[in-house]
């Protein structure tokens, strides 16, 4: 049997996802019609012999036990269950304590992703080369732009043997344009590796403890908690490569980090390409008395969209909105609850739930080109161009434009505003 593990992190982690993670997880945001671990969950169903599927994170329980029920009822041939970490322990230190629950029943192969992912997840193929080459753990990795390698973990990898010879977090200077997706395969035997690399992490905290003991300079802190702290990328992966226990795998496939709010709207693109190439039923398409759709677009069946409105491409729509007649959507998602009025235009943009679009109001923010307008959406507390976003129950009034702004909730915007932050 096979078995799997997605870090979920916590409360304190999605700050970047902000004003959009006040209401809702950033797991639990919605792209592509679903919430984001969703589509992980839904590429391991696929994987051979796979028979749990175990959340690790710092949340409350009560978080995703709504989420975790409904796909107990959607995928009921793999057991699910969620860990909550007593402290954050680390980017594997969750992993790693919770060894005991994870090795039961003796899984052969024990998958580990990270939640703030994108993917096409070519899972079974990650699978058989981890599988052939008998490797303590495969990396799958993916090919980025050289110039912004240093946003990532990058991985030196020998193109004939397929090991991973090196791997650097984010280097401060050019190492490989190989960058490591947050997807992992680890047989049972990387507890004891992690056991040791803690062994050897904790060594070096307590001499260099010492140290400052020697000079004076040891101060009361926090700071036993962080030697306790077992770093994937610092601790892990990086000793694996350098004794050649860890391969890697080439992801041909799409794959996008999902860390700021503004990259949920290409996240949610790409995952609805996908589904319309794979002929997913749960798309919408243009009949002959419903709105005019263009490209990949969801809408959920309570929405209500005028038979007038132009709808994509790259849409979410979500339970229970009402859009007027008029009305033009691109390249956006639209959340529950929203009220869309006559001839409004929401253009490369999140609306939050509840909020309320007037008469020929205008939402609209930047295409995006580049990793960059995602990732940083604000420099020196400015807004950049990029997607615009407007938190839970935001009013636009009537003929009001928002551009490239990020408006906090609970806001009545009775003026245009331009690359602003409404506080």
């Amino acid at each position: 049997m096979n078995k799997a593990v997605i870090l979920v992190g916590g409360p304190s982690r999605a700050t970047r996802f902000r004003p959009l993670s006040m209401h809702l997880p950033q797991p639990l945001f919605p792209v592509g019609g679903k919430p984001i671990i969703w589509h992980q969950i839904k590429a391991l169903s696929m994987v051979k012999d796979l028979k749990e599927i175990i959340l690790i994170g710092f949340f409350e329980d009560f978080i995703f036990r709504p989420f975790l029920n409904r796909c107990q009822e959607e995928f009921p041939e793999i057991a699910f269950k969620y860990l909550r970490e007593y402290s954050q322990l680390g980017t594997a230190g969750g992993f790693f304590h919770f060894r005991d629950q994870i090795v039961r029943g003796n899984p052969k192969n024990i998958f580990m992703l990270y939640t703030d992912i994108c993917c096409s997840f070519p899972l079974n193929d990650l699978l058989s080369q981890h599988e052939r080459h008998g490797r303590l753990g495969t990396i799958m990795v993916t090919k980025v732009d050289r110039s912004s390698a240093h946003l990532y973990g990058c991985v030196v990898v020998d193109n004939e043997t397929k090991l991973a010879e090196h791997y650097v977090e984010k280097p401060e200077t050019y190492v490989s344009d190989l960058a490591s997706t947050g997807v992992f395969v680890f047989s049972q035997e990387i507890f004891r590796f992690m056991a040791t690399a803690l062994e050897k992490r904790v060594d070096e905290f307590e001499n260099e403890r010492a140290k400052e003991s020697a000079y004076g300079r040891s101060e009361e802190s926090d700071e036993t908690e962080d030697a306790n702290r077992l770093r994937l990328e610092q601790d892990v992966l990086r000793q694996m490569a350098a004794e050649k226990k860890l391969s890697a795998f080439m992801c041909t496939g799409f794959w996008r980090q999902i860390k700021s709010a503004a990259s949920a709207v290409p996240a949610n693109a790409l995952y609805l390409k996908k589904a319309l190439g794979d002929n997913e039923s749960f798309l919408s398409k243009t009949t002959i008395d419903g709105p005019e759709i263009t490209g990949a677009v969801y809408i959920h069946p309570t929405a209500q969209i005028h038979p007038t409105a132009v709808i994509g491409p790259n849409v979410s729509i979500h339970a229970r909105v009402v859009v007027g007649p008029g009305v033009r959507i691109n390249d956006s998602i639209v959340l529950d609850n929203v009220s869309i009025k006559d001839n409004a235009a929401i253009l490369h943009a999140i609306v939050g739930w509840d909020c309320r679009i007037g008469k020929w109001g205008r939402v609209e923010g930047s295409q995006i080109t580049s990793p960059d307008d995602i990732d940083e959406v604000t420099h020196l507390g400015v807004k950049v161009n990029s997607i615009c976003i407007l938190g839970e129950d935001v009013q636009v009034k009537d003929e009001v434009f928002i551009r490239n702004s990020i408006v906090l909730p609970h806001k009545e915007m009775a003026g245009n505003k331009h690359n602003e932050i409404i506080m």
